[in-house]
């Protein structure tokens, strides 16, 4: 299973997602010294979930992280993460 099947599977199973985008940005880094040259290294990620009611923005991070540390500590070097509950507007994009 490929790097993005894993994150979402692994997000859907954690946070019971609203929505959820998952968006390899590796080929933007190619070439970056500490890019490992994978092609699944960096990826941007929003997530809407009810699980973030009441907690910061550092506190959604974690919940994220901690449900994608397997990831983390391997072959995943990068997230850009968009935490928001059904409530939050969506980013200007």
């Amino acid at each position: 299973m490929n790097a993005e099947k894993r994150l979402k599977e692994k997000l859907m199973l954690a946070l019971e997602p609203t929505r959820l985008d998952v968006i390899n940005e590796s080929a933007l880094h190619a070439g970056h010294r500490s890019s490992p040259g994978t092609g699944e290294s960096h990826f941007r990620i929003l997530v809407v979930s009810d699980r973030f009611s009441g907690l910061t923005r550092v506190a959604r991070h974690r919940l994220v992280n901690d449900a994608l540390a397997d990831e983390l500590s391997g072959r995943i070097h990068a997230l850009a993460l968009t935490t928001l509950t059904p409530d939050e507007p969506m980013p200007e994009q």
